[in-house]
């Protein structure tokens, strides 16, 4: 008899988190973490390992290099790994891959595939998203950068800013998602048509990497800008339809949110755990710390609201697996939970990091303790990283009172 709801993983889902969570701690504990801080750079040979555990383009389906992973599995990958690595570096670089480089590939001729997918896959490559630009990010309509037709070649020329990997991708070989303006858009309530995606290796000529950005946090993943001059690439590197491209990418971040979500998830509850050891521990006036309500209830309310933010996340990585797998929901309807969960949960993870920092008092601010890693990493996804909290917001505003009150139109 079937229960009409079963919030259980399955045994193949328990068996990959606890497999996932093993090699992360082996690869990712807090002291690497801390190194990888430090000096910006991750341990030696990692992504070559998380390519051999499987972890790079994980989404994409077996006959492509993949493993076929749904949205659940790679929430759960995205989860152990932030519990290991609480800076949410390597995060990064693997939501990056299982979001864009799921839809390069779904996208992509075999040509783009074979060439940088599979090797990207193998640990060998790096595949990102090079959408935002100087005057901003979140609205895609409003992007200058250009691709004209000529012959069977796109000619690009913009500049993109705020790019992650733009180190990691000069030193393994790859390229990113990038969207261009191929006409204009038809009026200005209409900016989202006559945007097309390219992928651009960054070795193709006229592509030059132009900043670094010293991040606040994160430290174990580059953040720089890129500009395209007269780029001429074939038009077997356009990935989708001609003045379509605004789609794909909104599932690219689609993609990538529910992933940051669950990122944060893995983070928040590392923090929690370490900062519950300490609250144990730590005594003033005779006693454990813990017993003071003003710390055991600011906890019990951020576990409260973690465990309700875990299932948000999951109900919606179920959604999208079954708007993918049997056309259950709606895009829309998914995109609309996929918004709640960026907006919720980046803010809720990072005020927990806070929290536990207080709860620690001088120890809690200096670097021998590992919070302030989580703390810095955590807040990229509150400020922007995918999308700003206010577009979550009019996402969600959208959905529920209908496109009349989109309040750019």
């Amino acid at each position: 008899e079937k229960n009409m709801i079963d919030f259980s993983f399955t045994e193949e889902q328990e068996l990959f988190r606890k497999a996932t969570r093993e090699w992360a701690q082996k690869h990712l504990p807090l002291e690497a973490v801390r190194e990888m801080d430090r000096t910006g750079k991750p341990p030696k040979g990692l992504f070559k390992a998380m390519g051999d555990q499987g972890l790079i383009i994980m989404t994409a389906p077996e006959e492509h290099g993949g493993i076929g992973a749904d949205w659940i599995t790679a929430c759960l990958a995205a989860e152990e790994l932030a519990y290991a690595d609480i800076s949410c570096a390597i995060p990064v670089d693997f939501l990056l891959h299982s979001s864009w480089g799921y839809v390069v590939d779904k996208y992509a001729s075999d040509e783009v595939r074979d060439k940088f997918i599979r090797p990207a896959i193998k640990g060998e490559g790096f595949v990102g998203i090079a959408t935002t630009e100087s005057g901003g990010g979140s609205d895609i309509g409003g992007l200058r950068t250009v691709a004209k037709k000529e012959g069977n070649d796109w000619i690009l020329n913009g500049e993109k800013m705020y790019i992650s990997g733009t180190e990691e991708v000069q030193q393994m070989g790859g390229g990113y998602w990038v969207t261009a303006r191929t006409s204009p858009p038809p009026s200005p309530s209409a900016m989202h048509k006559g945007i097309t995606g390219f992928f651009v290796p960054i070795k193709a000529p006229g592509v030059e990497v132009t900043k670094r950005f010293d991040d606040v946090g994160r430290m174990g993943i580059s953040t720089g800008g890129f500009s395209l001059k007269n780029v001429r690439i074939p038009d077997s590197y356009r990935l989708g339809n001609v003045g379509d491209g605004f789609y794909p990418t909104m599932e690219g971040f689609d993609g990538a949110r529910i992933l940051i979500a669950a990122t944060c998830l893995g983070a928040a509850r590392r923090c929690m755990e370490i900062g519950m050891d300490y609250i144990k521990q730590r005594k003033a006036f005779g006693q454990p710390i813990g017993k003071f309500e003003g710390i055991q209830f600011e906890l019990a309310d951020d576990w409260t609201e973690l465990e309700a933010a875990r299932s948000l996340v999951y109900r919606t990585a179920w959604m999208d697996d079954e708007r993918y797998k049997h056309n259950k929901f709606s895009a829309l309807e998914v995109t609309k939970y996929i918004a709640a969960c960026k907006l919720k949960v980046p803010p809720l993870a990072m005020h927990i990091a806070e929290h536990v920092m207080i709860w620690m008092g001088a120890y809690g601010y200096s670097q021998e303790c590992p919070i302030d890693m989580a703390w810095r990493g955590i807040m990229s996804y509150c400020v922007g990283a995918e999308g700003a909290l206010n577009i979550q917001r009019i996402v969600i505003g959208r959905e529920l009172l209908g496109k009349d009150f989109i309040p750019y139109k």
